[in-house]
């Protein structure tokens, strides 16, 4: 598997976003997937990150970071947010959803950025499964459903790490 930079807007991009959209869907039955707004210029370094694994010229997963200071969304100064990690029901448990968190927490270290924040949601328990594994630990919520009931934030310090 190869991680390749790619642009939110690339074909392969909108086809996964289709399929986690899809995946949102069927786990919280809302018919409306994750509405947090998104644009590609989130995503162009050094504001953010945006990787696909791939198998040949096949898409199997994705995950990007984005810039994120202090809002009143509840984010803060230094924050570095996750965005659309997903892995294809054909490659999960091959590592690769933890391969391109590792990167993308790397980048986003590099790019001056002091903590990687993530929303997820309790019927993800994969997702929180990986991040608490990694050393992601509950914070205060914040982002597009902070004040949704089956939202769940995780952050992970990057300096000095």
């Amino acid at each position: 598997m190869q991680l390749r930079v790619t642009a939110f807007d690339h074909p392969d991009a909108l086809t996964l976003n289709d399929q986690v959209q899809l995946e949102y869907v069927r786990r919280y039955g809302d018919g409306e997937g994750d509405a947090t707004p998104l644009d590609a210029t989130m995503f162009v370094p050094p504001s953010g990150l945006y990787l696909i694994a791939y198998d040949g010229d096949r898409p199997c997963a994705t995950g990007g970071w984005r810039t994120q200071d202090e809002n009143p969304m509840g984010y803060a100064n230094g924050d570095a947010e996750l965005k659309r990690m997903y892995v294809i029901p054909e490659a999960r448990g091959l590592g690769l959803a933890r391969r391109i968190l590792a990167a993308l927490e790397e980048d986003a270290r590099a790019a001056g950025r002091t903590r990687m924040v993530l929303e997820t949601g309790d019927m993800q328990p994969e997702a929180i499964a990986l991040y608490g594994s990694s050393g992601y630990e509950t914070c205060a919520k914040f982002g597009h459903y902070r004040f949704h009931d089956s939202s769940r934030c995780m952050a992970k310090p990057l300096a000095g790490v």
